[in-house]
């Protein structure tokens, strides 16, 4: 059996695991998605949590990425530096089993680039995906939100550089274990509040100082309206002012996001302040565009 005829996906990361069993034809035949990422999987327990995965979809060869394939996964696929493509990362798999069982490399940047040392895993396939699917052009920023959420500037469609924000995860630490844990308990939304804390960021307003705000108003019986979306406001206005400065002297007029919908809904609110059109796209279908073009390339 070849790569043609079928193979598994799986986009394996820390906390969860998602795979999909892709006919020669491209058509999804059966998936899955579990909690079993790798902080789940025991010394010495990837062998047999991959099996499980063919038992599951059955017995095809598999592509894997995302932090499967960091130091702490199955085998550690080293990063491939920018600028890289998609071919180069096809050529870089990391074989478990040879031409059956394969890691993806993440990709990194040094800091003498210029923007910073940096490193990705799994992103790289989602962004090569959608280029593959039309949706991101050749020189074009793309954004992809999340816990840390990646800025990714292509050049002649390869990756030629790109710039981590702690955004997602900073406010998943500020609604759990700060102080502002009582007044963040409502989901963030693209609403006047959200408006508000994105304004306040573009404005040049200190996130520090405004996140205590958050606290401060509250205790002095001041409406801040829907707290939560306040905060996220401020974080990711403040994200999207950073991002956006790097291309001052060629501003993006559309940045592709891709990701779960409702935090690319966050984004794209965010930049239509910024007067940038987005178009987003859905990780999951941009990840399995990915893997079907490296997998042509085997």
């Amino acid at each position: 059996m070849t790569w043609h005829d079928g193979y598994i996906a799986v986009d394996w990361g820390t906390t969860n695991r998602r795979a999909w069993r892709v006919g020669p034809d491209g058509v999804i035949s059966a998936s899955f998605e579990d909690d079993l990422g790798l902080l789940a999987v025991p010394e010495g327990g990837f062998p047999a949590a991959a099996a499980a995965i063919r038992q599951r979809l059955g017995d095809d060869p598999m592509i894997l990425a995302g932090m499967v394939g960091s130091d702490r996964g199955w085998r550690e696929a080293p990063y491939f530096p920018c600028p890289v493509g998609a071919e180069a990362l096809a050529a870089a798999i990391v074989w478990i089993e040879p031409g059956r069982t394969g890691i993806v490399p993440g990709v990194s940047q040094c800091g003498a680039a210029g923007t910073g040392a940096d490193v990705m895993r799994g992103e790289e396939v989602q962004v090569f995906g959608a280029a593959a699917m039309g949706v991101t052009p050749p020189d074009g920023l793309v954004c992809h939100p999340g816990t840390h959420a990646k800025w990714i500037r292509l050049q002649a469609g390869r990756i030629a550089r790109f710039r981590t924000m702690m955004t997602g995860e900073l406010f998943n630490l500020l609604r759990t274990h700060s102080i502002l844990a009582p007044q963040l308990r409502g989901p963030a939304a693209p609403d006047d509040s959200f408006s508000a804390g994105v304004a306040a960021a573009f404005a040049g307003g200190d996130v520090l100082s405004g996140l205590f705000g958050v606290r401060a108003r509250y205790l002095l019986g001041e409406s801040v309206g829907e707290p939560a979306s306040f905060a996220s406001g401020l974080l990711i206005g403040s994200d999207v002012r950073a991002a956006l400065a790097e291309d001052a002297a060629a501003p993006a007029r559309e940045v592709v996001l891709i990701g779960r919908p409702d935090l690319c809904a966050l984004y794209a609110a965010a930049l239509a302040m910024r007067g940038v059109a987005t178009r987003r796209v859905d990780g999951a279908e941009a990840f399995l565009a990915g893997i079907r073009l490296i997998a042509e390339m085997l």
